[in-house]
Order: structure tokens, then C-alpha cells, then sequence
């Protein structure tokens, strides 16, 4: 039987209906209100301060004020109070340096230097294609003069400095080659930084050394990571040791050839929002593959590392990583300065963030302090011991002929003959013949990994090009001290 309420009841209903949502609506709108009211007077208690020292200081300073300084000196004040490790001020000379980091290209005549005992400048490496490789410039030879200034320990900084300037602009340096001394007229240009060396090691391994990921850096990968396979790799090995500067552009771009299709990545902002950042293709390296970190491998270095973990594509060999797992963005500004903050925290395809609390390697293994330093790293690297012990254990599982680690390596004709496995440039019948090579850990993500991979891509936003091109990177600027 229809019970029917009557017109009264249905009226209270309705009223108390319209009540409760009237209630919610004021509270939460007073919230609003209350926090925007408080922020105003944050705000204003803010800059009356600042009004009232500015006052005051142009009342009784004694000497001259520099305006341009000043407001520089004010904009980093405020950045520095933020509590914001990562976060910084760049004046436009700074911001345009910073963006020719990011690039790989730098304006130099192509080394890189440290201060020798005596407080000169010492070439430990010079570039390709650079007028320092022009100029004849080789490692161990000495700078001690640039233009009029003698080089000492006490303007070494500055000095180093002063091998930058503008392209095309020229500067006289006495370089010293044993005992002997000459005067050399350098011009300066935009040189491409090489950020990765390659080594076939022993038992058909492939050694890639990374120094930083810049834009110029996926291109770089690509083509040395095509080179090892067509002298015969059967497995890679990839070196992030100490890498603490990147573009999260350039990883995603190196993760994209080495995996299978996925998220590589997303960020989860302040309102809790996440958001898919970057995706990988089906294409893939279907190679054994091993990564060596440790406590100074940081940013986007741990991401790239834990990434190939997550995709079940390789190990991670090392000790716990530095865990910095958060998104700066660099905002530019209209008088051509910018700033960067921290606006969100990276999430790895499958893994938990890292942030702040470090990649913990699958194999964790310390060197001694000589290892990295070492004329012959195979003497005392035994994380490299333990990566290419890893690879040979996958390439055996995946019936890969590999030769013992200690023989020598094949040469260039023998290892030709194989068929390239990356199958970015590989036909179809390469890639049948690759996938007999690959092994249990550089196979497609398992079902776990997968549904989680899934799962995470289903529940983030799409991805967001603006805010990756708005420079969600590492600092790089860093590297400029060293570079000339």
C-alpha cells in the first residue's frame, strides 16, 4: 500500500534541505573568505614593512643606492624565506646562462678545468669540435694568463669566469705545455656539451656513463646506446653515479627508447591533484640492463633509475640514493629574471615517491674511495663488478652466448654481424631474432607492475606539455664552475 506524506512535511523537508546547503555553502565560503582576508593582511603587514625600511634607509643612508641591485637582492631575500631548498632568483644574466644549460650548448672554448697546486687553471678535459680541440689544447696543459691577469689561487674563481663571454668574443691566454709556454688568440662560440661516454666492457657489456641530463643529452644516449649494440653488446650497464643535474624532458626522452609503453611519470601538486607528465612507446632496448647509483645520484637521475627497475628492465646496483624527489618549474618573469619553486613531487610508474627518502638498490654494494679514480675501474669498482655479474646471470638465463667477463671483447667485424636490438631503427625481422635475446628482467612489465602502471595513468590527469616546458627541471647551473 503507497504511503503518501503530506504537503506540510514535504515543505519542512524542503526547508531544511535549503538550510543545510545554505549552512555548508556560508562555512566553506567563509573559510574562503577568511583565508584570502588573512592573506591580504599578510600581505599588506608585508610590504608595509618593506615601505617603511625603504623609507627609512633613503632618509639616512650615507652612501648611494643601486637600484638594480637592490630590487635583485630584494627577490632573493624573498625566494630565500620561503624555506624552499631548491627554490632560487636568477637575474636575466643568470636565467639566460641557466637556459643555455639546459640547451648543452655553452658559450666556452671548450674544457673542463680545476685549480692545479700552484692555483692554475689545469685542462682535464677538453671538448670535441671546440677551439680548445682546434688550439691544440690538451688535458694536464696549464692556463696561467688570461689577457692581462695572472692566474693564482686567490682569482681562480674569477678566472675560470672569465673564459665565458659572449660568441664571437676573443681573449689572449699563455697556456703551458710541460715547461714551455705559448700565447694563444681564443674565440669564443657555443660548444655542445658531451654528457655521455660509452665502454664496451668485457663478456659483450655496454658501459654508458652519464654526466647530466641536458637537452642535448637524448640525442647523444641514442646514438651511443646504437653504437655498443652494433659492436655487439648483449647487455648495458648505465652509470648515474654522482648525477644530480637534469631536465625531467631529457630522461623521459632516454626512458622512452630503453622501455616498453607506459607512464614514465607523474607529479602530484599542492591541491593534490596528479597529473600523467610524461609516456613511453611500445618501441624498447630488449636487453639485460643494470643501473649503478649512489648517495649523490639525485632528482631525475633516481627517477631514471628507479623507472628501469619499475619496468622490471634491469637492477639497481649501489648504495641508497640522495632522495630528491620533487618538481622545480622556472617561472620567467617580465624583466627577463625568473624563479624557480618547488611545485610538485614525482611519482615513478609503479614505486612510491622517493622523496626524501631515497632509491634503495637491489644489490647494495660500497666502493672504496679509490674506485671511481681508478686508471682501471674493473680493479676497484665493485658495483661495476656486481652490475656486470648481474647482466651475465641474465644474459645466461636468456641462453645469450656471452663470453666470460675477462676475456677480451670481440672485435668490431665479429660483433657486426649481430643484429641491432634496439628497436627504435630495427626491422621486423630484427625484432623477432631481438626478442630472443632478451632475458626475464628486461621483458615486458609483469601483471602486478603493469595493473599498477594501469592504475595511475587511469586515475591522473593528462599529461601537461606547458608545465614540462615551462622548465620542470634540477638546477644545472651548477655545472658552469667547472666548465670554460
Amino acid at each position: 500500500m503507497n504511503k503518501k506524506i503530506s504537503l506540510g512535511a514535504a515543505i519542512a523537508f524542503t526547508v531544511i534541505m535549503v538550510a543545510m546547503t545554505y549552512s555548508v555553502t556560508m562555512v566553506s565560503s567563509m573559510g574562503n573568505f577568511n583565508d584570502k582576508v588573512n592573506n591580504l593582511r599578510e600581505r599588506e603587514s608585508f610590504y608595509s614593512k618593506l615601505a617603511e625600511i625603504d623609507s627609512i634607509t633613503r632618509q639616512n643612508y650615507i652612501g648611494t643606492i643601486d637600484e638594480s641591485l637592490l630590487m635583485n637582492e630584494e627577490a632573493k631575500g624573498f625566494i630565500a624565506g620561503l624555506d624552499d631548498p631548491y627554490a632560487a632568483y636568477y637575474d636575466a644574466a643568470a636565467y639566460d646562462r641557466l637556459l643555455q644549460d639546459y640547451s648543452g650548448d655553452r658559450v666556452q672554448i671548450g674544457i673542463v678545468t680545476k685549480m692545479n697546486e700552484e692555483g692554475y687553471i689545469e685542462v682535464t678535459e677538453v671538448y670535441p669540435d671546440s677551439p680548445a680541440q682546434a688550439a691544440g689544447i690538451e688535458p694536464g696543459d696549464l692556463i696561467v694568463k688570461i689577457d692581462d691577469t695572472d692566474i693564482t689561487s686567490d682569482n681562480y674563481i674569477e678566472a675560470v669566469g672569465m673564459l665565458k663571454d659572449k660568441p664571437g668574443t676573443q681573449m689572449t691566454i699563455i697556456l703551458r705545455k710541460g715547461v714551455e709556454d705559448s700565447t694563444l688568440v681564443m674565440t669564443r662560440r657555443f660548444v655542445e656539451t658531451p654528457s655521455i661516454s660509452t665502454t664496451m666492457l668485457g663478456g659483450s657489456i655496454g658501459m654508458v656513463k652519464i654526466k647530466e641530463f641536458n637537452d642535448s643529452t637524448p640525442d647523444q644516449f641514442s646514438k651511443m646506446v646504437d653504437r655498443l649494440i652494433d659492436e655487439g653488446a648483449y647487455g648495458l650497464v648505465f652509470d648515474v653515479r654522482g648525477v644530480s643535474r637534469g631536465t625531467l624532458r631529457s630522461v623521459a626522452q632516454i626512458l622512452d627508447k630503453l622501455l616498453p609503453e607506459g607512464v614514465l611519470v607523474s607529479s602530484t601538486d599542492k591541491t593534490g591533484v596528479t597529473t600523467v607528465l610524461e609516456t613511453s612507446d611500445a618501441r624498447q632496448v630488449e636487453l639485460p640492463m643494470a643501473v649503478l647509483v649512489n648517495d649523490k645520484t639525485s632528482g631525475e637521475a633516481e627517477l631514471f633509475a628507479v623507472a628501469i627497475k619499475d619496468y622490471n628492465k634491469g637492477k639497481i646496483i649501489g648504495v641508497r640514493t640522495a632522495g630528491k624527489g620533487t618538481m622545480q618549474t622556472i617561472f620567467p618573469l617580465t624583466d627577463g629574471s625568473a624563479i624557480r619553486l618547488t611545485t610538485a613531487r614525482y611519482n615513478p610508474p609503479v614505486s612510491p615517491s622517493f622523496d626524501k627518502e631515497g632509491v634503495t638498490p637491489d644489490f647494495e654494494v660500497r666502493n672504496t674511495d679509490d674506485a671511481l679514480a681508478a686508471a682501471d675501474p674493473m680493479e676497484y669498482d665493485l658495483q661495476l663488478k656486481k652490475a656486470m655479474e648481474v647482466i651475465s646471470v641474465a644474459m645466461n638465463a636468456a641462453d645469450t652466448p656471452a663470453q666470460d667477463a675477462s676475456e677480451p671483447e670481440e672485435s668490431s667485424s665479429a660483433a657486426s654481424s649481430r643484429p641491432a636490438s634496439s628497436s627504435s631503427d630495427v626491422d621486423s625481422e630484427d625484432e623477432e631474432e631481438s626478442s630472443s635475446r632478451s632475458s626475464a628482467s628486461s621483458g615486458p612489465v609483469d601483471s602486478s607492475a603493469s595493473s599498477a602502471v594501469s592504475s595511475r595513468a587511469q586515475s591522473s590527469s593528462s599529461a601537461s606539455s606547458s608545465a614540462v616546458s615551462s622548465g620542470s627541471s634540477s638546477d644545472l647551473a651548477g655545472s658552469e664552475a667547472s666548465g670554460g
